[in-house]
């Protein structure tokens, strides 16, 4: 198998949760079976000394027993001394050398017992038999000549009850239950400070984290509740900076324009009132774009959309304007209405700008959104700038620059309503040249 391949397999988890959660589950499943084997072979080790030590005591006086007894009655006895692990045999036994005990060291370990226990006096010989695996012979000589063998089928390992399995099994699901619970307490509020990031919008009011649980915990969300307030607190800053210029300015440019309109000098009268316009006009835009960045205060509600873009086609359409409505959504559109017009008219505006006309399509996804797609036949944006336009202030060279009118700041103003709508706004590559800007955003449900 490749090395790709096995990689595929031994797939990592995305996910911390599930990586933690492996972890401890294999790794406590491995220590717990580590430790059952370990019971398990100190539990063997105690058994078998137990029963060495038994066989010695008990073979021994047996062994000494039948060689006190008069020959005729030692058969008798022989029921009577037999026990689990082992019996007595009047004869030789089986003999044949060939036959090698399954477990060599545990029968030298009987043999020596058996040994010690009825001492020199009796030689013994061991030899497996041939066809058992779990059996082994001894062979002595009593007193008076006569063999006796002592045919052994020793335990070679400890059985187990039939509830331990699955008090085993038992024991894994509560570990497993466990590890799922320790590593859901420790995820959780990464998942609620992921939660609060991803809610955080435009308007800076996301959701607030409880400052509670563990010190290190309550330390992240203090930070993170802190962090958010800073942030609100520079924008609030930066547009109350803006706002005061635009005030501040409105009134000399009130000014200059009045004193321009007492100029005799026509021309440079109508070249300085066109620069006041521009003047007053990247004014009010730069304040809208300032307060688009704090999102809308206006709430999201259902909205006729079919309605709605009629009513847009046709203000447009007193105005002398070419723009046509293709499509039908069928449904109501969850958004706030002013905002929304807002954006539609800066993409509409900007496709007349371009190209003397815009087509608006307007359609529904099977995924619960709506996608309305305004179109022109203009001169296109290039590739590596159809994001750089929803930057505040960009202009890009050629026909899209600043003596088409126009402050840098009408696609930025869109992007910013786009996310305050939990909408998306992209642009594309006509086929045929032109170019799409498509907004999709969800359905009322």
């Amino acid at each position: 198998m490749s090395t790709l391949a096995t990689s595929s397999l031994l797939h990592w988890p995305r996910t911390l949760f599930a990586r933690l959660a492996l972890i401890l589950v294999v790794g406590l499943a491995l220590a717990q079976t580590c430790s059952f084997l370990l019971t398990m072979r100190e539990r063997d080790e105690s058994m078998t000394n137990v029963m060495v030590g038994y066989v010695e005591r008990e073979v021994a006086s047996s062994v000494a027993l039948l060689d006190h007894l008069p020959p005729n009655e030692r058969a008798e006895w022989l029921p009577r001394l037999a026990r689990r692990s082992y019996e007595f045999i009047l004869g030789p036994g089986i003999t044949d050398p060939s036959g090698t005990p399954p477990d060599a060291a545990l029968a030298e370990r009987f043999a020596r017992s058996i040994g010690d226990g009825i001492g020199k006096r009796y030689p013994l010989t061991i030899n497996g038999v041939l066809g058992d695996k779990d059996r082994f012979q001894a062979h002595l000589r009593l007193s008076d000549g006569s063999p006796l063998t002592i045919d052994m089928r020793p335990m070679s390992g400890t059985p187990l009850s039939g509830w331990l399995p699955l008090v085993l099994v038992l024991q894994l699901i509560v570990l497993g239950g466990c590890c799922w619970l320790a590593v859901r307490v420790a995820t959780g509020p990464l998942k609620q400070l992921a939660r609060a990031a991803d809610t955080l919008g435009p308007d800076l009011k996301g959701k607030r984290l409880p400052e509670s649980g563990p010190e290190e915990v309550a330390h992240a969300a203090k930070a993170f509740n802190a962090m958010q307030d800073r942030v609100a607190m520079y924008m609030t800053q930066r547009m109350q900076i803006l706002a005061a210029i635009t005030h501040d300015l409105q009134t000399p440019i009130t000014r200059m324009r009045l004193r321009v309109d007492v100029m005799d000098d026509d021309s440079t009268g109508a070249k300085l009132q066109q620069d006041l316009k521009e003047m007053e006009s990247l004014v009010k835009e730069g304040v809208t774009y300032a307060r688009t960045l704090h999102g809308t205060n206006e709430a999201p509600r259902r909205i006729d959309a079919d309605a709605l873009f009629e009513s847009i086609v046709d203000d447009y359409l007193d105005a002398g304007q070419t723009v046509t409505l293709s499509g039908r959504i069928g449904g109501a559109l969850m958004a706030p209405p002013q905002a929304l017009k807002r954006v539609l008219g800066n993409l509409v505006d900007n496709a007349i700008k371009y190209s003397g006309a815009a087509e608006i399509e307007i359609a529904s996804r099977n995924d619960g959104r709506a996608v309305i797609s305004v179109l022109d036949r203009g001169p296109g944006i290039p590739d590596e700038s159809l994001e750089a336009v929803f930057e505040p202030f960009v202009r890009l060279e050629g026909s899209r620059n600043r003596q088409t009118g126009g402050t840098g700041l009408g696609l930025a103003i869109a992007r910013q309503l786009t996310l305050a709508m939990d909408a998306a706004l992209t642009l594309h590559h006509r086929e045929g040249g032109g170019l799409e800007a498509r907004l999709v955003l969800n359905q009322a449900k």
